[in-house]
Order: C-alpha cells, then sequence, then structure tokens
C-alpha cells in the first residue's frame, strides 16, 4: 500500500515530506521556471513567512495565495561556478529559506566513473555522453531546518513525472544550508 497523499494549494504532496510546506513552495518554484521554458540559467528564491510577508505589505494581499512560504526570485547568480556563487550569499533574518533552480545533464552511473576530476572537463564530457539526459533540479531548505526538499523533472518523454524526495541530491541541499551560516 502506498503513502496517503494530501493536496495542498493544487500541488500534490507526498506525506514522506519533512516539510509539506517546504514542499509546496519547492514545487512552486518549478512550476514558475518550466513556464519559462528549457535553457535557463540557475536561479535562486528567497522563501519569506507569507504571514510576516503580509503584515510588512498588506497591498500584496490579492496577489498571494495561502500557502506558508512566498518564494521571491533574486537577481541572477554571477557567471562562473555555481558553488562559488552561493559561497557569496547570506540571507537577512526575514528570509526563512531558500530555493535553487537549476539545469543538470544526468548520466547513467557507470558513465559517472569514467569522468575527468577537473570539473570544467567533466562537464564538457557529461554534455557530450550519447546516454545524458537533462533535467530542472529544484532544491530547497529552511534555515532552521537539517531537512530539505528536491523536484527533479526529466526534460522530453518522462517531463510529465517529476521525482521528488529530500535525497535527490543532498550536497546541494548542504551548500544551500551553508548560506544561513554566519
Amino acid at each position: 500500500m502506498g503513502s496517503p497523499r494530501a493536496t495542498i494549494i493544487g500541488v500534490s504532496t507526498p506525506d514522506w515530506w519533512e516539510d509539506p510546506d517546504l514542499a509546496v513552495a519547492v514545487a512552486e518554484v518549478e512550476e514558475f521556471a518550466a513556464s519559462a521554458g528549457w535553457d535557463a540559467a540557475p536561479q535562486l528564491f528567497a522563501l519569506v513567512n507569507t504571514v510576516d510577508l503580509l503584515a510588512a505589505q498588506p497591498n500584496l494581499r490579492p496577489s498571494l495565495g495561502a500557502a506558508v512560504y512566498t518564494p521571491i526570485a533574486q537577481e541572477s547568480l554571477p557567471d562562473g561556478e555555481l558553488s562559488d556563487a552561493l559561497a557569496q550569499i547570506s540571507w537577512p533574518d526575514e528570509v526563512a529559506g531558500c530555493v535553487l533552480v537549476q539545469e543538470i545533464v544526468v548520466l547513467p552511473p557507470d558513465a559517472a566513473e569514467n569522468l575527468s576530476d577537473d570539473p570544467a572537463t567533466a562537464a564538457e564530457q557529461a554534455a557530450a555522453h550519447p546516454d545524458r539526459a537533462e533535467a530542472r533540479l529544484v532544491a530547497g531548505v529552511l534555515r532552521d531546518s537539517r531537512g530539505g526538499a528536491c523536484l527533479m523533472r526529466m526534460r522530453g518523454q518522462n517531463d510529465e513525472a517529476p521525482l521528488r524526495g529530500g535525497d535527490l541530491a543532498p550536497n546541494l541541499l548542504a551548500v544551500l544550508r551553508l548560506t544561513f551560516e554566519v
């Protein structure tokens, strides 16, 4: 018997998410990114508590839903290594969490073993691999939590059924958590 599912704000989230409200925010960011299509640069979103945002800016009430967190798109990340850009990020106390959306190349497990140790060369090898698949990976964390939520949508024939779970990108979640450390 499968896990029961709950529908929150039109987004179906399984009950095995550590924080269903974070899962809703991650899904909302992925829907936003999907509306712009593929071949997009990585984008970072701040998550703010919707109640706090409405208290500070009541005029936003008509445009906000009932979700616990409201994603707010940030300025474009600088060109270069994503890890270098994320290492420069820090958040004010009002930011409850963050979500990163990026497009990635997915390789079969045996193909990854043959990649170079040099990140630039490995990226070129992965992009040229005949068994590669492209995907949109969305990962989110909350300031005061050790968990996270991820959603990965494959480009092409399987793009209607995203993979979901906090274990899809544990290293990325760890890096996103570091943006909240002083």
